[in-house]
């Protein structure tokens, strides 16, 4: 398992050092940002692509969905990072610029990163390192397939900002 994932990041590394289109710049300090307990990061992991998920709302299913054509066996553990918990809990989107959420697949080493400019939610995939992954529209790592979603989905999302806080 940990060979086909270096393998994958390989492969994907050396697809997109010509091809990243990411929005935003890679947050250097992500590692220090706040880790914050919603339904997504409490479950630990977006479930496996063979899971049932037709019960759950649709931005769920399409998550799933989308994150199986990354890996198909499903992208494993998550968590949600935020440079401003704030503005995270605020649950508006309205959020200053710079402000900057991140969905952290772990065993995938992905960021995806959405962080605000003029009030626009602007969106990027990176490797933990750095690396720009962005490649191909309905790849999954691509800022258009995480707008698709962001906006979406009007009763989970609010201008790039989705989900909800667990208190």
């Amino acid at each position: 398992m940990k060979l086909f994932i270096k393998i994958f990041l390989l492969i994907l590394f050396n697809f997109t050092t010509l091809y990243g289109i990411s929005e935003v710049s890679y947050p250097v300090n992500w590692e220090s940002f706040t880790k914050v307990n919603t339904p997504l990061s409490k479950i630990g992991m977006i479930p496996s692509c063979n899971a049932d998920v037709s019960s759950l709302p649709d931005i769920y299913q399409e998550t799933v969905s989308l994150y199986c054509a990354i890996k198909p066996e499903g992208p494993g553990e998550v968590e949600i990072l935020v440079s401003n918990l704030k503005s995270f809990k605020n649950r508006t989107g309205n959020n200053q610029d710079g402000t900057t959420f991140i969905l952290h697949l772990k065993d995938l080493k992905l960021l995806f990163v959405t962080t605000w400019k003029n009030n626009k939610p602007l969106y990027g995939i990176y490797i933990e390192g750095g690396q720009d992954v962005s490649n191909s529209v309905a790849s999954g790592l691509n800022p258009r397939d995480c707008r698709l979603c962001h906006t979406g989905y009007g009763a989970y999302c609010t201008n790039g900002q989705c989900g909800t806080l667990l208190k």
